[in-house]
């Protein structure tokens, strides 16, 4: 069963460029949206492979500063232990810090923004709009068929 790719929002590479400045280089970005499970992981690391993106986790860089133990860090745990949702300005600031720091152009921002919030705070803050967005639309049953799989140990 194949996964159906949706590209709203599309903006043309001029009207991008004009806008997207990080520090003295344009970028390229590129939301991937879509259930756990949905391929979006899949999708990004062949998109990285054949197109030369850089891959950004949300989650993944959530999950880093966490680990670093740094004050933020233990905001963010603290935050995810009660249950709370992460500020859109920390993961946006992780978010922007990590495309500064890569020497690439081109990033596919994976598992943000959640919502219209989200997306509006990230355009705020970075001055950044996305070039198009890839939503992966997989049905729950298809999800969880691949969730579960993961789950399975091969001898």
């Amino acid at each position: 069963m194949g996964t159906v790719v949706d590209a709203p929002a599309v903006v043309t590479e001029k009207e991008v460029v004009a806008e997207n400045m990080l520090g003295d280089k344009k970028v390229t970005v590129v939301f991937v949206l879509g259930g756990p499970g949905s391929g979006k992981g899949t999708q990004c690391s062949n998109i990285v492979e054949h197109f030369g993106f850089t891959h950004l986790s949300a989650g993944d860089l959530l999950r880093a500063e966490i680990k670093s133990g740094s004050e933020n860090g233990t905001m963010i745990e603290n935050m995810i232990k009660e249950g709370k949702i992460v500020p859109s300005e920390v993961t946006i600031k992780l978010l922007q810090q990590a495309m500064i720091k890569n020497e690439n152009d081109k990033f596919l921002i994976d598992g943000f923004p959640r919502n219209e919030e989200n997306r509006a705070a990230f355009e705020n803050v970075t001055k950044i709009s996305p070039a198009f967005v890839l939503f992966f639309n997989c049905s729950e049953e298809e999800m969880e068929r691949r969730l579960l799989g993961r789950n399975e140990v091969s001898w």
